[in-house]
């Protein structure tokens, strides 16, 4: 125990490097005044190809969830959520110190994820001067082509434009996947909080 304990601030460690990342991806896509300069960034809709057409950068802002996902008229619910469950997914990953690595690594991800677009909704607004607090944009940017899709009405040329906050939510969902027999029960987590059932 006394290891996993000794090792357990890398996982915070680890988060708050990749929340930084994700939010330098992101200054350097859109642009940011700092200090005076001015530092402007790829012009909104432009594409800059990595890998051909297959990979390419393309800056573009949505008003809801992770890969573009419209949230519609409940923005400020959104962003008190995404407030809420940030803060719950910190407590609990400290909670889960003594349990299995795996589950630790892939609550840490979805952790970074919510923090990564929470920033984005609640201070980018402030920050670029667009929008009151809790009302920012979510900075996206990378474009993956995929093979035409036709379901119903809904067609597809490319998967969702995301950023690095959604890349660590979905690696974080896989590794639960994973890992989810290794997943702790609440009452486990939380001793004395839930009641079993059983009668003493």
């Amino acid at each position: 125990m006394e290891v996993k304990h000794k090792y357990h601030n890398l996982f915070f460690l680890i988060a708050g490097l990749l929340i930084i990342l994700d939010q330098v991806t992101k200054f350097a896509v859109k642009g940011f005044p700092f200090w005076g300069i001015d530092y402007h960034g790829m012009p909104f809709g432009q594409s800059i190809p990595v890998i051909g057409t297959f990979l390419q950068f393309t800056f573009v802002e949505n008003e809801g969830m992770a890969f573009g996902i419209s949230f519609g008229a409940g923005k400020i619910f959104l962003s008190l959520f995404s407030v809420i469950a940030s803060t719950a997914l910190a407590y609990y990953l400290y909670k889960i110190k003594e349990f299995n690595t795996g589950v630790r690594l892939g609550i840490m991800l979805i952790f970074v994820g919510a923090v990564g677009n929470l920033i984005d909704r609640v201070f980018y607004g402030l920050i670029f001067s667009y929008a009151p607090l809790f009302y920012g944009r979510v900075v996206d940017f990378v474009i993956v082509d995929i093979p035409d899709i036709n379901i119903f009405n809904l067609h597809y040329t490319h998967f969702p434009v995301f950023n690095v906050a959604d890349s660590c939510v979905t690696c974080g969902v896989i590794t639960l996947l994973i890992f989810y027999k290794k997943i702790p029960a609440l009452k486990d987590v939380f001793p004395g909080k839930f009641i079993s059932g059983e009668k003493e």
